[in-house]
């Protein structure tokens, strides 16, 4: 694939301003009075392209990027926000694109500070300008001028002649617009919108500024003497939403719409049992099930399997019950979470927790501190004993918490559709799949409660208990290196030895606390929260350190579809270093030699999409696949067919299956 980067470094200098740019295949000037004036004035960012290039809309479309503008200035002088014309669609092979040809001006207002004789301001641009490659661009535009208070601008005729043209091309309000919104239904395949007008008017383009909603490309359109239907792609899994906004363009004129309340379909239907949600329903508690045999998972289950054998028998059913209402209670409340900043608009996927290194940090001291105990380091003291008896069953509850919280980020098979359903399900449907995973992750226990003989059955208390907490103890310890490594891929190096020395510490005031005398408790109480704050905090500071394979290139949209325009073959592994089965399907298949040996001989390009943390490009792509778990791999064929999701437990043999089949047709 061949890119071409290229950087333009912009100047600010005191006796010189440098007031055009001349980059590959465009150039940035302003359309800007020679002299200001006392009032408002309406400015532009001209861009020149060659023939056959292009920029971007502020929605790109399938491809691309809009530009960036960042305004830098005296306080007093007031800058508007930026003015957008009516872009254009430019078909690409199989994409469609939303933007400009040949030149366009952005526009924007100026009113200078009234007690300045001087206008000096400079705006920060990124760009994206492309043909069938494409070449991003920077670079600062400064502007300098002097203003005459009491007098009118002076421009030149031919800036004055450009900004009138693009002024007339930036949309008004809906307010004054002839048309009129009838209906806008939102179904699963599009949006089916109604307009009128009392003029008659020529058939309208519509063009969406949800690109996460609505497909670029040329919408259906039925027209009639004052009235149009309007049916505009939806993008598969997008999420469900109230309100979309988008430009009309009708007879050299354009208006803006924005907040358009949408009717979905469902709203008219009468409700019924809905069969996709109980299949979505039954993946999510099997999904669940299978949660229980994943490594995460285990050592948690381990600490509540010694709890159940040193309970009497007539407490182990309350224990399970204990244990239910903790899991489904913390999958309520991380599901609530999620719904609610789904609602507000934030990009986050399942798992979003051990995004946090904090949180990561957290669970690194806790599984060492209860590893710890199970090998006999440290004791609870007798009123702690006391106390906990009281509160026996509590531990229960607890350890259904802790279930949850390490298991949500281990995404197993058939949890992918039923959590990437969750994210555009309605609340209540949503929150069904999340307590039914509850179910799935407990149900081993719950089968234990059903059948009592079972229970009764298990083996009495006694010396093998010792060895058997003992040995439990090393699942959990491998889970504490597992959660350093995560911690350095989020952190980089200074993470995990920052971890490694709050371990260090805390065995030492473990040790210190031992001690018969009071100064020496009272020390090992300030070592271990002094290594806790010291460590936080510390940790806070890091970056991420991104290590990769050199076969392997981090995912961008523009990447993806630069190499689709080229029919190059494409791999895009969704991963994240708390996933477990991502590192298990790295180290059984991805990363191994045969298949590298067999990327490469299909000449397939290996993109890494990478989400260890939080990011919302690739929590944007996952929906678009109906997802909002890893792992997820796609492959996109060198035909521009749509892509192929592969199972989220991989092997060789379906690589090999995939260039197999592929190749057949």
């Amino acid at each position: 694939m061949k890119m071409i980067f290229v950087l333009m470094m912009g100047f600010s200098l005191t006796s010189f301003a440098l007031e055009n740019i001349q980059a590959d295949h465009v150039k940035i000037s302003w359309l800007a009075p020679q002299k200001f004036g006392a009032g408002t004035e309406t400015l532009g960012l001209y861009f020149q392209m060659d023939p056959g290039w292009h920029i971007y809309w502020k929605n790109p479309g399938d491809s691309g990027a809009a530009p960036k503008f960042n305004f830098k200035g005296k306080a007093q002088t007031q800058i508007s926000a930026m003015s957008w014309p009516i872009p254009q669609r430019l078909p690409i092979s199989h994409l469609t694109n939303l933007g400009y040809e040949k030149t366009v001006a952005f526009l924007f207002d100026v009113q200078p500070d009234p007690k300045s004789i001087q206008v000096n301001f400079e705006v920060k641009m990124e760009w994206l300008v492309c043909q069938e490659e494409c070449i991003p661009g920077f670079g600062t535009l400064s502007l300098s001028r002097s203003r005459q208070a009491g007098a009118k601008a002076q421009w030149s005729e031919a800036d004055q002649n450009q900004i009138k043209y693009f002024s007339e091309r930036i949309p008004a309000s809906s307010d004054v617009s002839p048309w009129s919104v009838q209906s806008a239904n939102l179904t699963d395949k599009d949006l089916q919108l109604r307009l009128s007008s009392k003029e008659d008017l020529t058939a309208p383009e519509i063009f969406p500024l949800d690109g996460n909603l609505l497909l670029p490309q040329q919408p259906k359109i039925e027209k009639t003497k004052h009235e149009v239907l309007i049916s505009i792609p939806r993008v598969a899994g997008s999420a469900k939403v109230s309100k979309t906004s988008f430009v009309v363009a009708s007879s050299g004129r354009a208006w803006e719409f924005e907040s358009v309340p949408l009717t979905a379909e469902s709203d008219n239907v009468a409700s019924q049992p809905d069969l996709s949600l109980w299949f979505l329903l039954f993946s999510a508690f099997l999904g669940g099930v299978i949660l229980n045999l994943m490594p995460c998972v285990l050592p948690v289950l381990s600490i509540k399997f010694i709890s159940m054998t040193q309970g009497r028998p007539e407490t182990r059913v309350k224990e399970v019950f204990l244990y239910t209402a903790g899991v489904l209670s913390t999958f309520a409340i991380l599901g609530g979470i999620f719904l609610a900043l789904r609602s507000a608009g934030s990009s986050i996927g399942w798992g979003f927790q051990l995004q946090s290194p904090l949180i990561v940090l957290s669970l690194i001291l806790l599984f060492w501190l209860m590893a710890l105990n199970f090998l006999g380091f440290f004791e609870m003291g007798t009123s702690t004993m006391n106390w906990a008896g009281r509160w026996h069953n509590s531990g229960s509850f607890v350890t259904g918490i802790l279930s949850v919280f390490v298991a949500a980020p281990c995404t197993g098979p058939f949890m992918g559709t039923a959590l990437g359903a969750a994210a555009t399900l309605n609340s209540f449907s949503a929150m069904m799949i999340f307590l039914f995973l509850g179910l799935g992750l407990a149900s081993p226990f719950l089968l234990l409660a059903a059948f009592p003989r079972a229970l009764k059955k298990m083996p009495k208390p006694g010396p093998w208990m010792d060895s058997l907490k003992q040995f439990f103890a090393f699942p959990l310890l491998a889970t504490v290196f597992w959660l350093i490594w995560v911690l350095g891929v989020q952190t980089g190096t200074a993470g995990w030895s920052l971890a490694s020395g709050l371990l260090l510490l805390t065995g030492f005031a473990i040790w210190l606390g031992k001690s018969s005398r009071q100064g020496f408790v009272i020390l090992a109480w300030l070592v271990g929260l002094g290594a806790m704050a010291f460590t936080g905090h510390s940790i806070l500071g890091l970056r991420t350190e991104n290590k990769q394979q050199s076969q392997w290139q981090s995912f961008s949209p523009a990447r993806l579809a630069q190499a689709r325009l080229e029919h190059q073959a494409v791999f895009v592994d969704f991963t994240a270093a708390w996933c477990i089965t991502c590192q298990m399907n790295k180290k059984a298949v991805l990363e191994t030699a045969k298949a590298l040996q067999l990327f490469q001989d299909h000449k397939v390009l290996l993109l890494v999409a990478d989400w260890t943390e939080q990011n919302p490009m690739i929590t944007e792509a996952l929906a678009k696949f109906g997802r909002n778990s890893v792992p997820v791999y796609a492959f996109y064929p060198t035909d521009g067919s749509e892509p192929k999701i592969l199972p989220q437990i991989l092997s060789l043999h379906i690589l090999e299956n995939l260039f197999k089949t592929t190749t057949s047709q």
